[in-house]
């Protein structure tokens, strides 16, 4: 059985996630939750989102830990550019020992949006895009025509210092007053970064900037930097709902 070990905030890695799932079978699996080494799968499938040009902190912490008898192929999302972020995934999987066997890239639409708006029109193009070059990568992974990433200038300890200040991220975040104590914020986070205390939200400091409260707030309460921008993104082409679930066979 084929693992598809997942981390998403959004949908979009999810989505992948689906995908292959529908053209090859396997367990999906939500990182966070995880506390195996992937030993009992038969390979496994790594679905990952790009961040600051490298990847998130449950994959970074992953990736020493899986069974190095295993296959590995990846496949990272990214919104804007990959700066070389598929080329610092193998070379970390290779120096932790890891059997990778391909890194593939699927551009899919941006959803670091704290200081910008992605415009309708190209994040909807992104998306009619992506199920064509989804399917390109399925039938190279199906085909065994798996794809190096080239070598690249890469500044890893750039990504590190970048991925050291992300709680800064979460100590920027507070509601406004569309906020209704749902508690959805606080149940979703991955990290357990927020809290209801004397019945307010509040934000603490291990933020590891998934931005998965600022998006899928159900009244936008939450703004960065007192900035009330009302653009949220959820890929629409799964369940909300069902981000940060595990699937069975």
């Amino acid at each position: 059985m084929i693992g598809i070990l997942y981390f998403s905030s959004t949908g979009n890695s999810l989505w992948i996630a689906q995908k292959v799932k529908e053209k090859f079978c396997g367990k999906i699996v939500y990182i966070p939750k995880y506390a195996g080494n992937g030993s009992e799968f038969d390979s496994i499938v790594l679905v990952t989102p790009v961040y600051s040009f490298g990847m998130p902190t449950f994959v970074y912490d992953l990736l020493p830990k899986l069974d190095k008898s295993k296959e590995v192929i990846v496949i990272q999302n990214y919104g804007g550019m990959m700066g070389g972020a598929d080329y610092l995934l193998y070379e970390y999987a290779k120096r932790n020992g890891l059997n990778i066997k391909a890194v593939y890239s699927l551009k899919m639409p941006e959803n670091f949006t704290l200081s910008f708006t992605v415009p309708k029109f190209y994040l909807n193009s992104t998306l009619r895009k992506s199920h064509s070059r989804m399917e390109r990568i399925l039938n190279c992974i199906a085909n065994g025509e798996y794809k190096i990433p080239k070598k690249k200038k890469i500044k890893e300890d750039t990504y590190l210092k970048n991925k050291s200040n992300w709680h800064l991220i979460g100590e920027r975040f507070k509601c406004n007053q569309n906020c209704i104590k749902c508690g959805k914020c606080a149940s979703i986070c991955p990290v357990g970064n927020i809290s209801m205390e004397d019945g307010k939200i509040v934000f603490g400091d291990k933020c590891v900037a998934c931005l998965g409260c600022y998006h899928r707030c159900p009244n936008k309460a939450i703004v960065y930097l007192n900035k009330n921008k009302k653009s949220r993104y959820v890929n629409p082409n799964i369940e909300e709902s069902e981000i940060g679930k595990d699937f069975q066979e």
